[in-house]
């Protein structure tokens, strides 16, 4: 065991060979561990194995070495890409300050593994509601600009492209190249989807790869590129083509499409299905329209074959004929009035001769004034010598009192 070294300070520092020395005695206490992670790199020099493993759901990658010695012991198909457990010991390099893991077991997960490791993964993310249809927003009927996440020159991408445009020639494209298997791409696929997601101009993001084994498509399972593509604004699809064991992604997309030929499909509309469409609406309501004018016309043809609307003259004529007939009424009215007024009058005339001072006269009376239009009702009223004026019913006459 190394001697404790003495407290550093900028004016006694610690030579590198104490600090390596340190390091490795830590390191070699760790002993022999079993880890687990994708190889990433795999190159054999001189009958042994110099890689690269990285863990399964963060960004970190340790070195490893494999000794020909060991290498004869273990599976002969082991390569790149492989998901695998190894036993190894943390070895440090004083010499070269490097640290490498010194392989003495490496299997293969198997496939049961990871799908297992998948299904609880997928179980997790259910339980936090990614997948809930409600989380899921519907594509635009028409988008101004789509956006690609795929390989570079892939067939994905043509796949896409070519029917994209054969449906809607004018369809545009926003394309984010990124690798779709291997160390790099979960990280890549990411930065592709945030990268679309920030742009406004995008209305819908495909995410596409041309199917592949289920180990090369585990990266569309990722954890952290799950989450992403959940976080995404823009309606996104999931296009990776593998129907026996979907990835992850395809879950928590707000469309699956089976293969990117598909995606294209559902995402942009047939040219030719719409214009169809169009022409057969247009149809409609042009018969819809000669229906309605067709009902309104006969209606109206109703309405002017009534009589109130079939001539103008009926109305000057039945005002007429009302205007007679109430002439007449008022005419017959006043008739009534004017005998009924005579009547009456005749009535008021035989009683009033009937007490008329004439009546009393042509029975033989007479009345006599004196010259002063005084009558005379008493003799002691008149002298002798005075005049008088005798009135008789058929005249008067003059006369002077006399003794």
């Amino acid at each position: 065991m190394t001697e404790a070294a003495a407290p550093t300070s900028p004016d006694s520092p610690w030579p590198v060979s104490t600090l390596s020395a340190k390091l490795k005695e830590w390191i070699d206490r760790l002993g022999s561990v079993w880890i687990e992670g994708e190889i990433t790199q795999w190159g054999v020099s001189a009958g042994n194995v110099y890689g690269k493993l990285k863990d399964l759901e963060a960004d970190v990658t340790v070195s490893f070495n494999i000794w020909s010695t060991v290498r004869s012991k273990l599976p002969d198909d082991l390569k790149q890409g492989d998901r695998v457990i190894a036993l190894v010991k943390p070895n440090f390099w004083p010499k070269g300050g490097t640290l490498s893991m010194q392989v003495f077991e490496m299997r293969q997960v198997g496939l049961g593994d990871l799908l297992e490791r998948l299904e609880k993964l997928r179980q997790k993310l259910a339980a936090e509601g990614l997948f809930d249809e409600s989380r899921k927003v519907p594509l635009p009927f028409l988008p101004n600009l789509i956006g690609l996440v795929t390989g570079k020159d892939s067939d994905a991408e043509k796949d896409v492209l070519r029917n994209a445009q054969l449906r809607w020639p004018n369809v545009a494209f926003r394309i984010a190249y990124a690798a779709v298997q291997g160390e790099k791409a979960a990280g890549e696929v990411i930065a592709a989807i945030r990268t679309l997601d920030a742009d406004p101009e995008v209305d819908v993001i495909i995410v596409a790869r041309g199917g592949g084994d289920f180990q090369n498509l585990l990266v569309f399972s990722d954890e952290s590129l799950v989450r992403a593509a959940a976080e995404c604004r823009t309606p996104l699809v999931s296009a990776i083509g593998h129907e026996n064991d979907r990835p992850l992604l395809d879950y928590v997309a707000d469309l699956r499409a089976s293969t990117p030929t598909d995606a294209a499909k559902r995402v942009v509309p047939d040219v030719a299905e719409e214009t169809l469409r169009v022409q057969q609406a247009r149809s409609r309501i042009g018969l819809r329209l000669t229906s309605l004018l067709n009902a309104e016309i006969e209606r109206i043809g109703q309405l002017r074959s009534r009589p109130v609307l079939a001539g103008s003259d009926w109305i000057t004529q039945q005002r007429s004929e009302d205007l007679t007939r109430y002439v007449a009424r008022g005419a017959e009215l006043m008739d009534r009035l004017v005998e009924r007024a005579e009547s009456k009058i005749a009535e008021l005339s035989g009683q009033l001769r009937a007490i008329s001072p004439r009546r009393t006269l042509e029975r033989g009376y007479s009345i006599v004034q004196l010259e002063s239009g005084e009558i005379l009702r008493e003799s002691g009223q008149a002298k002798s010598g005075s005049k008088l004026l005798v009135t008789l019913s058929d005249g008067s006459i003059r006369a002077k009192v006399e003794d």
